[in-house]
This record gives C-alpha cells, sequence and structure tokens, in this order.
C-alpha cells in the first residue's frame, strides 16, 4: 500500500488535527487534540516519503533541501485549508511536518481575549508583541487582531511572513502581504522597504535578529502600529530578550525607546481542553506609566505585580488565567499545574483548594 498525499491531508481536515508527521520508519502520525496518534497502516519507507515531499514541494524548495537540508513553505490544499510546510531530511532521509492553518478567521472573544484588547488595536502607533512556545496559537492571535483592523478600521496593513499562513483579503483595509524569501530577502529588509510604501499597520512574522527588532521598534516610534512575536513566555522576558538582544553600549537606549512605543505584550500557551480540543492561556500587559519606567529602570522583575494590580486595563497573570480555566472545569488541575509559570505555588494553591493532583 502507497500513502497519496491528497488522502492524508483529507484526513487531517476531516479529523479536525493540528499537524501531520511524515518520518521514514513509522506511519503517517497526526496531531490531534495534542496527542500524537499514528493512523493505521505500513511504516513509510525513503521511496514514500520523497515521493510524499514531491507531490507538495516547489521545484526551487525541492533544490533548497537538497542543497540545505531543509525547507519552509506554505501551500493551500483547495479550498479546504492552509498548510505551513516544513520538510527536512534526517539520517539522509525526507521528512515532512505540516501545520494545518485553520480557513475561518476567529473573533477575539472566541480566542479568549477580554474585549479590552480591542481598544489597543485602534491606537495610531506603537508595539503589540504576541509571544509564547512554538504551537501556541500566535499566528492565529495574530491573524484574527489584523482581521478585526481589516473590519474595522480604514488604512494600509502590511505583513511580512515566513511563510505566509493567513491570507486577507482587502475589506476596509488594502492588504499586502509580503513573503520572506519569495518577495523580500529577509525581514528587517521588508520593514525598511514598508515605510516607504505608505503603511499604517505593519506585521513582522517574527523578530529573530536584532537588524528585524532594530527595525520593527523603530517603525512603531515613527507612527506606525506594528505586531510582532517572539518565542518568550512571560511580558518581563520579553522586554529582557528584547533588550539582551542589542550590544552594552546600546542597551539603556533600547530601553528608553521601548518604555515609550511598546503598547502591550500577550504571552500565550495552549492547555489540553477538558472534554477534548484545547484552549489558550494568556498574559497580558498593557503599558502604563509605572510599568514604562520599571522598564527604563531595568526593573522588569517588578513587571509581574503591575499587571496583577492592573486588572481594569484587561491585565493578567498567566497563572491567574490558567487559575480561571480550572475553576470553570475548562482545563483539569495537573494540567494547570504543568503550564504554569510558578508549577510550585499553583500546586500549593490548588492543594489549599481541596484539588486532587497527581503525585510528583
Amino acid at each position: 500500500m502507497s500513502y497519496e498525499m491528497n488522502d492524508l491531508l483529507e484526513l487531517v481536515v476531516d479529523q479536525k488535527c493540528s499537524d501531520l508527521h511524515l518520518q521514514v520508519g513509522t506511519p503517517p502520525t497526526l496531531r490531534m487534540r495534542g496527542s500524537m496518534t499514528p493512523i493505521d497502516g505500513p511504516v513509510l519507507t525513503p521511496p514514500d516519503t520523497e515521493k510524499l515531499m514531491l507531490a507538495i514541494t516547489p521545484d526551487n524548495h525541492v533544490q533548497n533541501v537538497k542543497m540545505n537540508g531543509g525547507t519552509d513553505f506554505g501551500f493551500a490544499y483547495m479550498d479546504k485549508a492552509r498548510f505551513r510546510v516544513s520538510v527536512l531530511k534526517a539520517k539522509g532521509n525526507y521528512g515532512l511536518v505540516l501545520r494545518q492553518i485553520p480557513n475561518q478567521m476567529f473573533d477575539l472573544r472566541q480566542l479568549g481575549l477580554p474585549d479590552k484588547i480591542k481598544e489597543l488595536l485602534y491606537r495610531p502607533r506603537g508595539l503589540i508583541l504576541v509571544t509564547g512556545p512554538t504551537g501556541s496559537g500566535k499566528s492565529t492571535t495574530l491573524a484574527s487582531m489584523v482581521n478585526y483592523i481589516n473590519e474595522n478600521r480604514d488604512g494600509h496593513i502590511i505583513t511580512i511572513e515566513d511563510p505566509i499562513e493567513y491570507y486577507h483579503p482587502h475589506k476596509r483595509c488594502v492588504v499586502t502581504q509580503r513573503e520572506v524569501h519569495t518577495d523580500v530577502p529577509s525581514f528587517s529588509e521588508a520593514i525598511r522597504r514598508a515605510l516607504r510604501q505608505d503603511p499604517d499597520i505593519i506585521l513582522v512574522g517574527e523578530m529573530r535578529d536584532l537588524e528585524t527588532i532594530e527595525a520593527a521598534i523603530s517603525a512603531a516610534e515613527t507612527g506606525h502600529l506594528v505586531f510582532g512575536t517572539l518565542h518568550t513566555n512571560s511580558a518581563a522576558k520579553t522586554v529582557d530578550r528584547i533588550v539582551d538582544a542589542f550590544p552594552a553600549n546600546m542597551k539603556e537606549m533600547i530601553r528608553t525607546q521601548l518604555a515609550s512605543s511598546i503598547i502591550a505584550v500577550i504571552s500565550q500557551g495552549l492547555c489540553k481542553k477538558n472534554g477534548g480540543g484545547r484552549i489558550a492561556c494568556y498574559e497580558i500587559m498593557v503599558n502604563t506609566t509605572s510599568i514604562a519606567s520599571l522598564i527604563r529602570e531595568n526593573k522588569t522583575f517588578r513587571i509581574p505585580s503591575d499587571i496583577q494590580t492592573g486588572a481594569n486595563l484587561g491585565m493578567i497573570t498567566m497563572d491567574t488565567h490558567i487559575m480561571s480555566l480550572v475553576n470553570k472545569e475548562l482545563i483539569d488541575p495537573d494540567e494547570a499545574v504543568e503550564k504554569s509559570q510558578d508549577p510550585e505555588g499553583m500546586r500549593n494553591k490548588l492543594t489549599s483548594m481541596g484539588f486532587k493532583l497527581k503525585a510528583l
């Protein structure tokens, strides 16, 4: 029996899986509701994975895999779904990981974000960062924010992505979507060029190097609303990560720039939901004069206590949000401990409330 790529994609869409893994020596494996589930069938051989890879990989990306051992691209499966594809070589064989990008846009409330967040999307300039580990739903949150702006404001939105994930049609805004390595050589170059393209909103898919971070902050300062992502798991760590990217003689200047340009940091994770599926957990920091001075004075360790007292501005700590998910019986207590930023503190709090937890 040989596998056909269209059949596998149909299965992923039909079963609402987040990912499809194709590796030699194991059957095609689906990630369903966070768990890995091999399909019932023979293991993949080297010719199988090569055939499956060639079925969807554009020629220039095939060359890229042969030369560099890997490549990433996005593609649409009919009008049913889009996929972000990572092709890799392992032990000399081809492997693929396909991440399904949902077709529909979610409303911010469906994602569990407070209505206060919508107010931030009307700001004329500044930096909104969505952070979290890989696979925590950052792209979905950003796409929903861009879609909200597209439906409720007018202006020019430029997205810079690698690869393009969600497609945004022109609604009230004109939307220009640029793919790194296809439309433009790098993120930093794309931001610099974007400034000459009369943008109001710029989305930077990944702030992964000093040049990109610098260009994004500069765009936020010069009158644009800029969205970006980082792989950090709290607001304080996000600020530290950005500052640490700069050489010592620039750190003070960058703290001052960040203090004035940052609007909010939304750090997120995904928890396994009771009854199946997954649900997002968030930490939300909205910049205030107090937080701005903590950033300037290099006292980011005090940001969490400001977040705790900022509920009226839509702020919440990750652990407070996780605890609310437990109280609503949306996630179980063990999942709360696992996803908590302070697992020991979460364990003690849940135990004192009478929840039964697995032994350590």
